[in-house]
């Protein structure tokens, strides 16, 4: 309950547009943290640097809720520049997009734009042989990215398609079962949204009690799972499941934040585990900073000190 509140406060105020004013003005150099540039060249060389030391990138063109079919349009533009820019630079191209950033909901030639724009985007990651991660968001968007995620993954495959499941919502258990029939490949979160207690767990020990629940679901079921969390018991918990079920390294891997727990991906690396790091670059970097923030005491007090020594 403790951490919901924290949460909801973080949020609230990080919310205010003043708040959001000083920040963007004076935050940016303590947002490289968590944000590898505003341009895809600085994202590129992140991902770069990160393979050195065998962790694997997900890049993240960071925007969302675009409110019209142009700027979709251009955002879905940007996304398809990126996957030809890492294609370009030798790596395979890896990247998450949020449907509301182009085009979801929003209704062109009869056609959800969202869908029509997530198609162009997954036909070039699957032509280039790579994978596109559909970010969830917040609860009232779960059903229409999840049925679009369905088409998706019919048209393209899962092995250039997948999407999220976040475990705070109450609903999330039955979303995972109702997918084993496309065998898919899943990124499990713990959910970073302020969503009424109505459709989300207040309280992290059943956070993360749902969490655990989920990743051994699915791996049980025989599905590739992507186990996103710096919860070091979780983590912990996980390679012992899959070690007495006899679930081998090759079908999951362990994804974290860019610039969180950076000694943690390079151990698991290290024992020979699958890391990925989400990388996300852009000029909308305020909402995703904020909800880093508003994770952990920790990364506030990071900034505050950031802000008084600038």
């Amino acid at each position: 309950m403790i951490d919901q509140i924290y949460r909801k406060a973080v949020l609230t105020v990080s919310g205010q547009k003043f708040v959001e004013n000083i920040v963007r003005k004076q935050g940016w150099g303590l947002a490289q943290r968590f944000v590898a540039g505003e341009e895809v060249d600085g994202a590129i060389a992140a991902v770069k640097e990160l393979q050195t030391e065998g962790i694997l990138g997900n890049l993240d063109l960071l925007g969302e809720f675009v409110a019209s079919p142009d700027k979709a349009n251009e955002f879905a533009d940007k996304v398809l520049h990126l996957l030809d820019a890492a294609h370009a630079a030798g790596i395979m191209p890896y990247a998450s997009v949020k449907l509301s950033a182009v085009g979801q909901g929003q209704t062109v030639d009869g056609q959800d734009l969202g869908l029509t724009n997530a198609r162009r985007i997954v036909g070039k990651a699957k032509g280039y042989g790579g994978f596109i991660c559909l970010d969830m968001e917040d609860h009232p968007r779960v059903d229409q990215t999840l049925s679009q995620f369905r088409t998706l993954a019919q048209e393209f495959g899962t092995q250039h398609v997948g999407t999220v499941l976040q475990s705070y919502l109450y609903r999330t258990e039955a979303d995972r079962a109702s997918l084993d029939d496309l065998k898919p490949n899943l990124r499990i979160v713990k959910g970073a949204y302020l969503e009424p207690e109505s459709v989300a767990m207040p309280d992290k020990a059943d956070v993360d009690a749902s969490y655990r629940k989920l990743v051994y679901a699915h791996m049980a079921a025989g599905n590739y799972v992507n186990v996103a969390t710096h919860d070091e018991s979780i983590i912990e918990d996980v390679k012992h499941y899959a070690l007495a079920h006899g679930i081998e390294k090759d079908a999951y891997e362990f994804q974290m934040l860019y610039g969180v727990r950076r000694d943690l991906q390079r151990e698991l690396a290290a024992a020979g585990y699958r890391v990925r790091a989400y990388i996300p670059y852009g000029r909308d970097w305020y909402p995703y900073f904020s909800r880093r923030i508003a994770e952990r005491p920790a990364n506030v007090m990071f900034v505050l000190r950031g802000m008084l020594k600038g």
